[in-house]
């Protein structure tokens, strides 16, 4: 298994240049049976981030682009009336497949917004009093743009908590920028690939993921991490029960990653900055703080064991 990972990375790898732990972390929150949120500037390669990790997984792909007209019923489905047959026919929405990217979340108004989220949450949307679950493995990415850009409706701290990691692909190196520059187009370059590992086996990997071993020692890590944003006068909330779940599968994905069958505390390091930056916010006396610097603080606050 460990493999098809390092196949996976590699593959990944040059499509988007310069950007392998985001990469590993987008991967580590699929095989965790997460949700990814990517928040960055438009133009930093976040739809073909997703469009490339459905390719390489075989994985069935659709895009919705989020804009302010956008109906809950056009994401889900709708359910029409057939005159020749007498009877009704639901038409699934572009939701039923394996993986969706949700661009620009934010530019959809909350009730459209709440469609998506239920979906990810529930792993079934139910329409007209008819449950209909959706396919295996499900992976939602959602896009969003900087909550200051024009005609965006940020998410409630309800919804950004649903994520299981937020990651930031940022601005590329000089010398990656340059190989984009004198490189093929990224569109060819996805239409190129080929899978390297099949849905069976992430839902295999998804099932194994939970049996890495956490001992003791590491679970009182993860409480202490959680217990100081809690007692601390610096963030204006502390870390949820999910939020603790969330670092251990996350952890637990990690590990699995880079070949081990326990979590160790680095593990824990790697992934805290995506689960925990946006579940965190900084209280009245530090809100003009980057929520990064108060997760830092974190890290270096509580021991490790």
């Amino acid at each position: 298994m460990n493999r098809l990972i390092d196949n996976l990375v590699q593959q990944a790898n040059q499509v988007i240049l310069g950007k392998e732990t985001q990469i590993r972390l987008a991967i580590a929150c699929l095989l965790a049976n997460g949700h990814l949120l990517i928040e960055d500037l438009p133009g930093m390669g976040k739809t073909t981030l997703a469009h490339m990790l459905a390719s390489l997984m075989g994985m069935q792909f659709n895009r919705v682009q989020f804009t302010s007209d956008l109906l809950p019923s056009d994401i889900t489905g709708v359910t029409i009336y057939d005159k020749e047959n007498s009877s009704f026919t639901f038409h699934p929405g572009p939701i039923f497949t394996q993986v969706v990217l949700a661009d620009e979340i934010n530019r959809a108004t909350p009730r459209t917004q709440s469609a998506l989220l239920e979906a990810m949450e529930e792993r079934q949307v139910s329409i007209e009093g008819e449950t209909r679950p959706l396919p295996e493995p499900f992976f939602v990415i959602a896009t969003q743009n900087p909550t200051h850009h024009i005609g965006t409706f940020p998410l409630p701290e309800s919804q950004y908590d649903r994520f299981l990691m937020r990651i930031e692909l940022g601005f590329p190196g000089r010398d990656a920028e340059r190989k984009i520059l004198k490189s093929k187009d990224r569109r060819i370059l996805l239409h190129e690939l080929q899978p390297c590992i099949a849905p069976q086996q992430v839902l295999k990997i998804q099932g194994l993921v939970p049996e890495i071993y956490a001992s003791d020692a590491l679970l009182d890590y993860i409480q202490d991490l959680v217990d100081y944003t809690r007692s601390q006068p610096v963030f204006g909330n502390g870390l949820s029960p999910r939020a603790s779940l969330a670092m251990l599968r996350s952890a637990q994905a990690w590990a699995f990653m880079q070949g081990r069958d326990a979590v160790i505390p680095e593990d824990i390091q790697a992934i805290l900055p995506s689960v925990a930056g946006h579940r965190l916010r900084g209280s009245q006396e530090t809100h003009h703080q980057n929520i990064s610097i108060l997760v830092g603080q974190l890290q270096k606050a509580v021991p490790i064991p």
